[in-house]
């Protein structure tokens, strides 16, 4: 009899991915949305639209994204809003910066990676540039949605 293999870190990865492009967390418009991005990447096709409601005290109340793409864009775009609701505008600030950083970056500090948490599974994306810009269109979005209301570029 042969033995069972042991399953491995990278597929507990994949299956995670794969369930949020399967039921997106958060695929939804906010018609009474504060905040608003259109993030595009030409070279794949995806394309986003990034919706904050963020209170008087600066909370992100809630947040969704409509639009289409990669598994890992929708992935990344899922996992991210389920992870900043209810989070003050200066904690998604540094979430964002910690998880660009991780994706962009070479020998990435463990202080980041702690910060960054649930969104390390994107790390092994890295070993793909092209596909970087796919974990990190709907981060780009979010940065941009922070600047200005109903600002829309990427």
């Amino acid at each position: 009899m042969m033995p069972v293999p042991e399953p491995r870190l990278e597929h507990l990865y994949q299956e995670v991915i794969l369930d949020h492009n399967k039921s997106p967390r958060n695929f939804k418009e906010i018609p009474d949305a504060t905040q608003y991005s259109h993030g595009v990447n030409p070279l794949c096709g995806d394309d986003y639209h990034l919706y904050l409601k963020i209170d008087g005290e600066g909370k992100v109340q809630d947040v969704g994204f409509k639009g289409s793409g990669c598994a890992i864009s929708k992935a990344s775009a899922s996992i991210m809003t389920t992870l900043i609701r209810g989070k003050s505008v200066q904690q998604v600030e540094e979430f964002k910066e910690s998880f660009l950083e991780l994706m962009t970056q070479e020998n990435v500090p463990e202080a980041v990676k702690f910060q960054v948490g649930r969104m390390m599974i994107f790390e092994g994306v890295k070993e793909f540039p092209v596909r970087v810009k796919c974990a990190t269109l709907i981060w780009h979005a979010l940065a941009d949605a922070l600047k200005d209301s109903y600002k829309s570029s990427f």
